[in-house]
């Protein structure tokens, strides 16, 4: 991991950003670290999303609703669990056919 003082990273900003999106970059100031940046695909890797981005009114309770009615059905035998790569194989092909049909 990078580090660059604050004042560096003002000065020679263009670098500080092509840095950050190869790796993560700690800013320092009086040479102690006072922040880190990172690219921005390397946060929507993290849970910062759910932190910094707003959810619209009614989220979390449709998110309860649905995991909730999941679950019943999964304790019911009305439907089963998939593994990891069966839900994988299985969202690929609805978004290859959700993609084929934007083309047409």
């Amino acid at each position: 991991m990078k580090v660059m003082s604050a004042r560096d990273a003002k000065n020679r900003f263009g670098e500080f950003l092509d840095t950050v999106r190869r790796e993560p970059v700690v800013v320092t100031k009086n040479d102690r670290p006072v922040g880190i940046m990172i690219s921005i695909e390397d946060a929507a890797d993290t849970l910062l999303p759910e932190f910094l981005l707003d959810k619209d009114p009614g989220y979390d309770g449709w998110l309860f609703d649905k995991v909730s009615a999941s679950l019943t059905r999964v304790a019911s035998g009305e439907t089963g669990v998939r593994g990891h790569d069966e839900a994988m194989a299985l969202l690929k092909e609805r978004l290859r056919v959700r993609l084929a049909g934007k083309t047409e």
